[in-house]
């Protein structure tokens, strides 16, 4: 694979090459790197398959012990005592501690105001014109 590799490598920088009206042989520290590398990787380089892999008996445990776990979970959650019983009286309460926040000047600008700042700003920022040779 690493040979095929490394002859597309080199078969393409050719192409390249070839295109531009120059020679159609890589350069030699192209055909060094690649020479250099032609052996890797190299199967001894792979890690090897793990040998203390649990059985599926003990990754079933796991699971039914996930099971039992999760539906008591579930069962909890059953339990507890909800407190938002009103969704509108929530709504207007977080609704007025709203209007009792300063609200920054920022947050209050309109579309016409962000606008006429956005153009003054590409203003500023336009370059000077060019200064006159003679």
């Amino acid at each position: 694979m690493v040979t095929l590799l490394s002859g597309a490598i080199l078969s393409g920088l050719a192409g390249c090459a070839g295109t531009h009206g120059e020679a159609s042989t890589p350069s030699p520290a192209v055909v060094a790197l690649v020479d250099a590398n032609r052996t890797y990787p190299r199967w001894e380089d792979f890690p090897a398959t793990p040998t203390d892999l649990p059985s599926a008996s003990v990754i079933a445990g796991h699971v039914a012990t996930l099971n039992v776990t999760g539906g008591t979970l579930t069962g909890e959650v059953s339990r507890l005592e909800w407190t938002l019983f009103d969704p509108e009286a929530y709504v207007a309460a977080v609704m007025a501690r709203l209007a009792e926040a300063r609200i920054a000047p920022a947050t209050v600008r309109t579309r016409a105001e962000i606008d006429a700042l956005a153009d003054e700003l590409r203003e500023r920022g336009r370059a000077p014109p060019p200064i006159p040779r003679r």
